[in-house]
């Protein structure tokens, strides 16, 4: 996350020597990458993805044209405190088409890129989405929770689920290029896919129409894209999720107005990223329990045994269910 300090990735070069050298596969448990490229429409084209959550995206759109290899596919891993290994530098090495989420929050594969000297074209899904540039951090400076906005970019562009449909249309063109025998289906499985994100859509604007305005707070902003859409207003006080991104404890009266936020009613439900947690975001969720506070948790990546579609349909059904909504 932006902000956050990130662990640098060690000994590139030595790790693609090894890697190279052991010939192995990929570091997701749910594919493999060979160690060489197929040739030009005789096999799957190899797909190196920053997580898991693009990962998936990548399949809806290329089906069984494309074999996907996750940087990232743990549902219990840090993306934060995240190192690449020999293998992955390999994964990377291979593909043909290199998906990241970029914004700042996978540095690493922008490094693996760089020293993989790969010339495979690199979607960066915040750039796809084009919301770094669209004002959204501002876009409620001028209402009544203008001292609680967040200025800085939210990076996690895959609870937008907009954001998600340019990367799965961009995803298509690119696939179209390498695989034009395949252009026509890569394009309808896009089609396809963006329609079940409008029902998604459609799903949080039902939950707006009835909770539009409800105060909530976050530990981190990783749903927020996917709150806002459903009209909640973010409450928590910036310098506590900050500091929670950076890893850092969060000052002492901060974390005190972000208690009696909950602790006084103010605060409706409370988002909790429970895969980044500390004695703060206990403290914090433990005090919406005690207040009779729900508690939505959320992931970055993507859990085990589901697709992108199903998962954010469990994400809505479990905000739905907290606001009565």
């Amino acid at each position: 996350m932006v902000g956050r300090a990130r662990a640098l990735v060690t000994g590139i070069a030595a790790a693609g020597a090894v890697a190279l050298l052991a010939g192995c596969g990929s570091g997701d448990a749910g594919s493999s990458s060979p160690s060489s490229s197929p040739a030009p429409g005789t096999g799957p084209v190899l797909v190196a993805t920053s997580t898991n959550v693009w990962g998936d995206v990548v399949r809806q759109v290329g089906g069984d044209q494309v074999e996907v290899t996750a940087i990232i596919s743990e549902p219990s891993a840090d993306p934060h405190s995240f190192e690449p290994s020999a293998q992955d530098q390999l994964a990377v090495s291979d593909a043909a088409l290199v998906v990241m989420n970029g914004g700042g929050y996978d540095d690493f594969m922008t490094r693996l890129v760089d020293a993989s000297g790969t010339g495979a074209p690199v979607i960066d899904a915040v750039e796809v989405s084009g919301l770094e540039g669209d004002g959204h951090a501002d876009e409620h400076a001028e209402d009544e929770h203008a001292g609680h906005d967040h200025g800085a970019f939210n990076e996690h562009v895959w609870y937008s689920f907009p954001a998600v449909a340019a990367v799965a249309d961009d995803v298509a063109e690119h696939l179209a290029e390498l695989r034009p025998e395949a252009a026509e289906t890569f394009r309808a499985n896009a089609q396809a896919f963006d329609a079940r994100l409008d029902e998604l859509t459609a799903q949080l604007d039902s939950i707006k129409a009835t909770a539009d305005g409800t105060d909530i707070g976050i530990t981190e902003p990783v749903a927020l894209y996917l709150t806002e859409a459903a009209g909640l207003h973010d409450l928590t006080p910036e310098a506590f999720s900050e500091a929670i991104e950076g890893g850092t404890d969060v000052p002492v009266l901060v974390l005190q107005d972000t208690l009696d936020l909950i602790e006084g009613g103010q605060i409706k439900l409370l988002v909790n990223n429970e895969q980044t947690t500390s004695a703060q975001t206990e403290q914090v969720t433990a005090a919406a329990a005690a207040a009779g506070v729900p508690v939505l948790e959320v992931t970055e990546t993507l859990p085990e045994g589901t697709d992108y579609v199903g998962w954010m349909q469990d994400n809505i059904d479990a905000l739905r269910s907290a606001l009565g909504a």
